[in-house]
């Protein structure tokens, strides 16, 4: 049977309030107990004090003879006797088993008898001598074994308050031995069913947030984390899906806006094919082979030139999975400005200052679409001014391990309050219809995916530089 995340932790709580419950009990009773014997003794103190009292006018009187001390301690035996009922009723649970208890009553009334008894005689004058003597030390003996019983009972409550709190230290130390014994273990549980999938859930939600969809480690829990960890695997896989196809769409709307320079491209080398087989056709029976030669070579270069720029056109819009791999960075930008040469103005220089050897570890078809988009851009920002000036470098930062290229333009430059938006998905300055805003926001993405960063710097009026930096 597989519980839920809230009846484990309502288990959890159940078990802390049970345990707790037994912990506060314990110790209530335990104080309880230390409590009622402590007002025990003290009653049963008051108690040795009034027989104390009783036998002090007892001595008196037998060394006095006056009938007033004998009047005194039978005062006092009376009060041992109330005191004693007290006791009785009110810690009749502490006394009913206490067998001593009886004894100490009968002992108290024969205390009280052969007191009386004594006053008795002396009131009517007719005791002799013989019988003082022998009352009295009946008395004297009772007196005697009674005070040291009760001296002996609160000796004894003493030492039973003094187990009862050593008891209490042990409740409390097995308590708090408990208690600590319980956190651990709900700790443990907290860290296994809670911390632990929170933790994996969240790690995978920052490698969603950088890009990164690899799915999250599978939760074995058989409670909510478990289901949700599987609803986000499957929202992943579909964001994986979904950003492929965005990108692959960007790419299809990027086609668009080279068609016109791919065109152009394409229609120099069939003018020049068409115009070197019209030679041909016209001078077919000319014996000049070495010239006719000549043409047909020419006809096989613009042919191939033709090839390349449709292979590079493929090369683009070819979906593939992504493919680290060591590509010459000049040979790149040159595949790259073959599909883009027909939409760059006149007046606009290009300047290309990439080392011929240089090489960069990428994968080639996404690090195309980022020149791409980022040459639109340029000339996008040079549109509105008389000519300016693309620039495209690289280089290698020994010290960062990082392969570095750069896309430059003299335009208009980015407004300061747009700088931290330009990476946001759907963010544009361009007029309704002349872009979708997710240019910069795929580059991001494909930059982030190379592990990579990008920066961009922007002057208002003098231009723009976006970095990139890709780990060697």
């Amino acid at each position: 049977m597989r519980f839920s995340l809230r009846h484990k932790i309502s288990f959890l709580f159940l078990v802390f309030m049970v345990v707790n419950s037994m912990i506060w009990f314990v110790n209530h009773y335990s104080n309880s107990m230390v409590l009622n014997t402590l007002v025990l003794i003290e009653k049963k103190r008051d108690l040795l004090d009034t027989v104390l009292e009783a036998r002090r006018y007892e001595k008196n009187f037998f060394l006095r003879k006056d009938i007033k001390d004998l009047s005194m301690a039978l005062s006092y035996i009376g009060k041992i006797d109330e005191k004693q009922a007290l006791i009785e009723k009110e810690f009749s649970d502490f006394v009913t088993n206490d067998p001593s208890f009886e004894q100490r009553n009968q002992a108290i009334n024969a205390y009280r008898s052969n007191m009386e008894t004594l006053a008795d005689l002396y009131q009517k004058g007719t005791v002799s001598l013989a019988q003082s003597l022998q009352i009295q030390n009946t008395v004297t003996q009772l007196g005697r074994e009674f005070t040291t019983d009760i001296e002996q009972v609160v000796k004894t409550e003493k030492q039973k308050v003094f187990e009862l709190l050593d008891r209490s230290r042990q409740y409390l130390m097995f308590s708090l031995f408990s208690l600590f014994i319980l956190t651990v273990l709900a700790a443990i549980f907290l860290v296994i069913k809670l911390n632990r999938p929170l933790k994996a859930i969240e790690t995978g939600i920052k490698h969603i947030a950088k890009g990164d969809y690899d799915k999250i480690p599978a939760i074995k829990t058989g409670d909510e984390f478990e289901s949700l960890a599987v609803s986000l695997n499957d929202m992943i896989g579909e964001l994986g899906r979904r950003k492929t196809q965005l990108i692959q769409a960007e790419k299809m709307s990027s086609l668009g806006t080279l068609t016109s320079g791919v065109a152009h491209e394409l229609n120099n080398p069939l003018n020049n094919i068409s115009t070197s087989i019209q030679i041909i056709q016209e001078e077919i029976e000319d014996q000049d082979i070495k010239y006719k030669k000549k043409l047909l070579a020419n006809v096989e270069q613009e042919i191939n030139r033709s090839k390349e720029i449709i292979r590079a056109l493929l090369d683009f819009s070819r979906q593939s999975d992504f493919s680290l791999e060591p590509v010459l960075f000049k040979k790149l930008v040159n595949n790259t400005m073959h599909l883009i040469t027909g939409d760059i103005p006149s007046d606009i220089d290009l300047e290309i200052t990439v080392p011929d050897d240089i090489e960069g570890r990428m994968d080639p078809r996404r690090i195309q679409q980022v020149l791409l988009n980022l040459i639109i851009n340029a000339v996008f920002a040079m549109e509105d001014q008389n000519g300016g000036c693309l620039t495209i470098s690289a280089f290698k930062d020994s010290q960062a391990h990082a392969f570095i290229f750069t896309v430059q333009d003299t335009g208009n430059g980015i407004k300061k309050e747009h700088l931290a938006k330009i990476f946001d998905p759907f963010f544009t300055t361009r007029e309704v219809g002349k872009g979708s805003g997710l240019g910069l926001s795929i580059i991001h993405g494909i930059v982030e995916q190379h592990g990579g960063t990008i920066r961009v710097n922007s002057t208002l009026g003098q231009g723009t530089i976006f970095t990139v930096s890709l780990p060697e």
